[in-house]
């Protein structure tokens, strides 16, 4: 049987080809009209905060079937910003119309974007958002789609100061110091800190990261033993932090903050163990970008700016509502 009945055969028997994996495929509408694919490229699925957004994205999705496809990357890492960048690169080799991305640091991820929009492919920025002066300077334009985390951490931080007293010690965990919600987060800490006439003792990065701020809140507990309170730029450090004061026995007289409200902080808060935390709905983050993301899809010329979303106080009387 020669090549050319071969492919006949094939064509009338709906044969598809074998060596492109589904995820390299773009999926079609019964009217045959292509579906446009959008990739969410996150920081670490390992965060409960980022595996909260991937479930509620396809959520999104499955309810909006005939709208788009949805790819979700991950790293391993909220520190491998070169495995992100690689991500990038892929989904753009693979065909995606659109990136969602949550950027693992506000700098080093601009050129790969930058690549991808000229490429073709819609970017939309969410979580953390993108140095503005670079995207300035290279005249590069991402919509920013997220909260204030300055104001956030500010709610937090004034929150902790109502249980505090004048010229009390309190220390800083902060996050990727590259990142750009890293650095409000602090700065909203430092705000309330400051308008409460607070004592910031010590402030260190522990880079997102449990075990990390878990052994830094140890050495800074130990170097400054007066210190009343721990402010932490995200739930992963508060959780670290609520460790170390067991650890050090300081437990039940250590008052302890966080950001994102992950459930294990909740379950933290209900039980007295963590003060307070900031809810920026990481559930509905992604979903806010990737109707961004359609809306540009279907509209490229159209202008859209930066998307501010909430960031809601969350303590032990707002869970008991």
């Amino acid at each position: 049987m020669n090549k050319i009945v071969c492919l006949l055969l094939c064509v009338s028997l709906g044969c598809s080809p074998s060596a492109e994996s589904p995820s390299s495929v773009a999926k079609v509408n019964s009217d045959n009209k292509e579906r446009p694919r959008i990739a969410l490229v996150m920081k670490s699925l390992a965060n409960e905060f980022f595996s909260t957004m991937a479930e509620a994205a396809k959520t999104h999705q499955a309810s909006h079937a005939s709208e788009y496809e949805l790819v979700v990357n991950g790293i391993k890492d909220e520190r491998d910003i070169g495995r992100q960048a690689a991500i990038v690169e892929e989904m753009v080799a693979s065909g995606v119309q659109a990136i969602v991305i949550a950027p693992a640091d506000s700098k080093a991820l601009i050129s790969v974007l930058h690549r991808a929009k000229k490429a073709g492919v819609v970017v939309v920025n969410i979580d953390n958002q993108l140095d503005a002066k670079i995207l300035e300077e290279q005249k590069i334009a991402i919509p920013f789609v997220g909260p204030n985390n300055q104001t956030g951490a500010k709610k937090v931080g004034d929150y902790l100061a109502t249980k505090l007293k004048a010229n009390d010690a309190v220390v800083i965990l902060e996050g990727l110091r590259s990142s750009s919600n890293a650095v409000s987060r602090r700065e909203g800490f430092e705000e309330a800190m400051r308008a409460a006439n607070l004592k910031i003792v010590d402030s260190q990065s522990a880079e997102w990261e449990m075990s990390l701020a878990s052994n830094i809140a140890a050495s800074m507990l130990r170097e400054h033993p007066e210190t009343k309170a721990i402010l932490a730029a995200n739930d992963s450090m508060a959780l670290g932090a609520m460790a170390a004061a067991k650890n050090s026995g300081l437990a039940s007289d250590l008052l302890i903050v966080g950001f994102d409200n992950i459930s294990a902080v909740q379950q933290a808060i209900r039980d007295g163990k963590i003060l307070a935390t900031a809810d920026q709905h990481g559930d509905q983050l992604a979903i806010y970008g990737i109707e961004t993301a359609l809306k540009l899809l279907k509209d490229p010329s159209q202008k859209i700016e930066n998307v501010e979303t909430p960031v809601d106080l969350i303590t032990a009387e707002t869970l008991a509502r």
